[in-house]
């Protein structure tokens, strides 16, 4: 699955509440108001689940006992930067498809890394190779070396995010600004949300990481998804650029499946480890055209379906030993979701 790489790093319409407030107390399980949550929590914990927690029009109608303490998201980390990114487009810092070189003066004088784009860092097809284990700091990543001419592969790893980091600290240090990243997420995203830090790890070079790192609550993680869901607003207000928003969710021609940091329920061509180990991209699997999804190591998940007003979040331990083993998961986006929105008297396959 998705996890074992990404370390590289509902029945009555309720009045939908705006991005950003906090979701209602959690309803007892025996209680659910989605008829197959049971069926969702039961799958989720049979695989090392932590936290299921599912909002229907901002309201919860499913949860489990533990949607308030906090856990690694680790690559769920990444569809965070993508909101920065469209926040940093509206502030005037940053265009997506302006080239990195501009703010990296040290790239200008190498001819593939001088034609990267911020969009293609965030896509995962600037060249930079795959890699499994701890990010390097951000002046480490700008040295690695390109295995693919930028747009032509998807190369999911670490270092296209920790660029970005970089590309951002320097922004920001120029716009005269704090030029801490993950100062300006929380300043321009999490706090408007009302999101609760649990924590956010820093790299080798004590920068803040980008590709990984933040510890959040399921409870935190499900208001980020509530404000994707309310198209990137909050009371009726765009707090991201709009357009740069609606991009984060188009993917490339290298992988249709993988926008700019979501995934998305695509039929692709990318048969890079990553892609190939979930069935997200399975076009039997039936999934709604609308769904996006924030994944990371352990099986993290944030996935959000606006056509059906839904956020939902799980969250499980990371099996360390079965990561470093090789061992491959066998968690199914597809049996969890058809088990959540299953009738009542249906059965997952």
């Amino acid at each position: 699955m998705i996890g074992r790489l990404l370390l590289l790093t509902v029945a009555a319409t309720a009045t939908p509440v705006a991005a950003g407030s906090a979701p209602a107390a959690p309803v007892p399980a025996a209680e659910d108001a989605r008829p197959g949550c049971a069926a969702a929590i039961a799958y989720s914990d049979g695989h090392k689940g932590l936290a299921v927690l599912v909002l229907r029009h901002g309201e919860v109608v499913c949860a489990s006992q533990d949607t308030a303490r906090p856990h690694e998201l680790w690559s769920g980390t990444k569809s965070l930067v993508g909101l920065m990114a469209a926040a940093a487009v509206q502030d005037g810092l940053l265009a997506l498809d302006e080239r990195a070189s501009d703010t990296i003066a040290e790239w200008r004088d190498d001819p593939g890394k001088a034609a990267i784009t911020l969009r293609q860092l965030l896509a995962m097809t600037s060249g930079q190779p795959s890699a499994i284990g701890r990010p390097q700091g951000y002046a480490d990543s700008l040295r690695v070396a390109l295995t693919a001419a930028p747009g032509t592969r998807f190369q999911y790893g670490p270092a296209p995010l920790q660029i970005f980091g970089e590309v951002m600290r320097r922004k920001l240090a120029a716009a005269g600004r704090d030029a801490d990243p993950r100062r300006y997420v929380e300043r321009r995203l999490l706090a408007p949300l009302g999101v609760t830090v649990g924590e956010w790890r820093n790299g080798p070079d004590g920068h803040p990481l980008m590709p990984q790192g933040l510890v959040l609550a399921a409870a935190e993680w499900a208001k980020i998804g509530e404000f994707v869901r309310m198209g990137g607003k909050v009371d009726g207000k765009p707090l991201v650029d709009a357009a740069a928003f609606a991009e984060l969710f188009e993917g490339s021609e290298a992988n249709p499946a993988y926008g700019l940091t979501w995934w998305l329920p695509r039929a692709t061509p990318s048969d890079d480890p990553v892609t190939r180990s979930t069935d997200i991209t399975d076009p039997a699997a039936g999934l709604p055209a609308d769904l996006v999804v924030a994944a990371g190591a352990g099986d993290q998940r944030l996935y959000v379906i606006p056509s059906l007003g839904l956020t939902i979040v799980r969250q499980a331990r990371l099996d360390v030993a079965a990561l470093l083993a090789g061992r491959k998961s066998d968690w199914s986006d597809r049996r969890f979701l058809a088990a959540l929105l299953a009738p009542r008297s249906a059965a997952v396959d």
